[in-house]
């Protein structure tokens, strides 16, 4: 993290909203028009979906008011706005939130399904929304995979205590199958319904 960035304190997060960051930073001027890995969008829509969601979670635990936009409805237009400072608004809000995260608590509110974790899964549920969405644009673009092993290992713990019923919501298409030679990165892709060598060609 820059100087300048606030640390939630909980690693995982920290390093999802570093990938986001880093993925969003490497978009072109022309690049907020190519389709992604979340068939339908275009990455100004994935950047708008990932903004949201963090705002939401923050919104969670702060009980101060979400986004002003729908996350799963983006309009995928950025005309008057400016995307760095956007998401380093919503960055530093949710980081604040979840620096005031009791460790010791049972149960902290989140946004998704069951609307209650404990902190540990709250912070790397919000840290796997930022991280796979830093993926759908790194890849989009061009870019490499901000996903590391590293990464992708607690990242994939999370997302088999929360995915399945969001798959209903058609949050994440259906899983696929593991190949051979996948490694930690791709286990966590194929189980969120993405093809970890996706390319739009």
């Amino acid at each position: 993290m820059s100087d300048t960035t606030i640390s939630s304190g909980w690693d995982v997060l920290d390093a999802a909203h570093e990938a986001l960051r880093t993925a969003v930073r490497a978009v072109p001027a022309d690049g907020w028009d190519l389709p992604t890995p979340c068939a339908g969008w275009t990455v100004t829509q994935v950047f708008q979906h990932a903004v949201g969601d963090q705002i939401g979670f923050a919104a969670a635990l702060t009980g101060e008011p979400g986004p002003d936009f729908n996350p799963f409805d983006p309009s995928g237009v950025l005309e008057g706005v400016d995307p760095q400072a956007f998401m380093e608004a919503a960055l530093a809000r949710t980081a604040k939130a979840w620096a005031g995260v009791d460790r010791d608590a049972a149960e902290v509110p989140t946004p998704v399904p069951p609307h209650k974790m404990s902190p540990w899964s709250g912070s790397a549920a919000c840290a796997l929304d930022a991280a796979v969405h830093a993926w759908d644009i790194a890849l989009a673009t061009g870019r490499p995979s901000p996903l590391t092993p590293e990464l992708a290992r607690p990242l994939l713990k999370v997302a088999r205590e929360i995915v399945e019923p969001l798959r209903a919501w058609g949050a994440y298409a259906a899983a696929l199958a593991p190949e051979q030679g996948d490694d930690d990165v791709a286990d966590l892709l194929r189980y969120l319904g993405r093809d970890p060598y996706w390319s739009a060609a």
